[in-house]
């Protein structure tokens, strides 16, 4: 039979003092105070659950009394009863606890916070704009659990009624995946930002970036040269025609990328869109390009240091600002050359994965794309510098039409 404890006291637990050790003074079914060499008086239950031996601290004393500890003692013994362990029960308890007043805020910018080392520059600076500007001004300060479905069709009905379809798209998608990250950390127990795509605004026809026919094209550098323009505006605008690079590529590239003497230019995953890095074959014009700009911005990190703080890149409207100065709005933007490019070489019958690797595309095959790992640099170095020697001959041959100095 278990050894009879007898019941304490409040006296007993006032007169009990430190001693060099830990000691305990027991007031049966598990409960006892341990009386520690500082003084302090702390209550503990010690109890077993699944045949394993366990300690549950109950606070201290005097601010838990004899009878609030016996209090939470039996509380802790029909937890037993019902076949819970009331440790775990305590767990659970305080992170519900901690969830019920977790705000959309919290958990967005943590999952922000956890997923901007793995994104594209670009998508990076996306995400946080649409944080700041529309999802947490919109329902950053509820409570995870009171943001209902219709919560999220509202205000992603806001975003479309600004005619910004795209970005409403972006918003649904970010949606689902901040309370996707919240069903994995335990916090919300279903995603109501689920099936958001049912109820979206009809999307508009598809517009492609704009871009003239390669016939206009020594017309349009012809006038990049004498536009009131940066200098530096002007040789980005060639090098996109060069390269087919994405704007946003070339406007955040550092010198460290470039190897003039290679003629390479390789740019890490990081900054890539598809997440891989990215070799760039530099045709000769290319070349003589960056020679020139060092000079001008050798000295900075990036190739296109901005005018008023070098150590960040261009504005991502210069480009499509000066296009428009030049009298080219809505007919070519920075992105539109990539289209030329690729409009002109699938015309000219080179190899279509040449092509895409020029441009940085995945294969719309997913499991092809996942197992070629072939750049083909050396091919596309033969195909860009072929490129870029038509639009000198082009160019060349538009000026001797018009009897005007070579301007290419």
């Amino acid at each position: 039979m278990p050894r009879k404890v007898t019941p304490l006291t409040d006296s007993a637990i006032k007169a009990a003092k430190p001693q060099e050790k830990p000691y305990k003074l027991s007031d049966g079914e598990g409960l006892y105070l341990e009386i520690m060499p500082i003084g302090s008086k702390l209550w503990r239950l010690k109890y077993r659950h699944l045949g394993k031996e366990n300690r549950l601290a109950l606070g201290s004393y005097p601010e838990v009394t004899l009878m609030q500890a016996r209090k939470k003692r039996s509380e802790a013994r029909q937890l037993m009863a019902d076949g819970k362990d009331p440790g775990a029960a305590r767990q659970a308890a305080r992170q519900a606890q901690k969830v019920e007043g977790l705000t959309f805020e919290t958990l967005a910018r943590e999952w922000f916070a956890y997923n901007a080392p793995r994104w594209a520059e670009s998508t990076t600076y996306k995400a946080k704009l649409y944080l700041e500007n529309d999802l947490i001004p919109g329902i950053g300060a509820r409570p995870l659990k009171s943001i209902t479905r219709p919560d999220l069709v509202e205000l992603v009905r806001k975003v479309e009624a600004r005619g910004t379809l795209n970005a409403a798209g972006k918003i649904r998608q970010w949606l689902h995946q901040i309370f996707r990250y919240g069903l994995a950390k335990g916090v919300v127990d279903s995603n109501p930002a689920t099936d958001l795509d049912v109820v979206a605004a009809p999307a508009k026809a598809p517009r492609h970036h704009p871009h003239v026919a390669l016939s206009e094209l020594p017309e349009l550098l012809a006038k990049c040269d004498s536009a009131n323009i940066n200098k530096l505006t002007r040789y980005a605008i060639r090098l996109l025609v060069l390269t087919a690079v994405r704007p946003g590529e070339l406007r955040a590239a550092p010198w460290a990328e470039f190897d003039l003497d290679a003629a390479t230019w390789t740019i890490p995953k990081e900054r890539m869109k598809a997440r891989r890095p990215h070799a760039v074959p530099l045709p000769s014009q290319a070349v003589e390009i960056l020679r020139q700009l060092q000079p001008i911005t050798g000295e900075y990190p990036l190739v296109f240091a901005g005018q008023q703080n070098t150590e960040r890149p261009m504005s991502e409207n210069t480009i499509n600002k000066a296009l428009r100065l030049m009298g080219y709005e809505n007919r070519q933007t920075g992105h539109g050359f990539r289209h030329l490019l690729s409009t002109e070489l699938n015309g000219r019958g080179y190899n279509k994965d040449w092509i895409e690797r020029q441009l940085a595309h995945g294969d719309s095959d997913g499991i092809r794309d996942t197992y070629n790992h072939a750049n083909y640099l050396e091919q596309r170095r033969g195909m860009m510098q072929a490129w870029a020697d038509s639009i000198d001959a082009l160019c060349a041959g538009a000026n001797s039409n018009v009897q005007l100095m070579r301007a290419c």
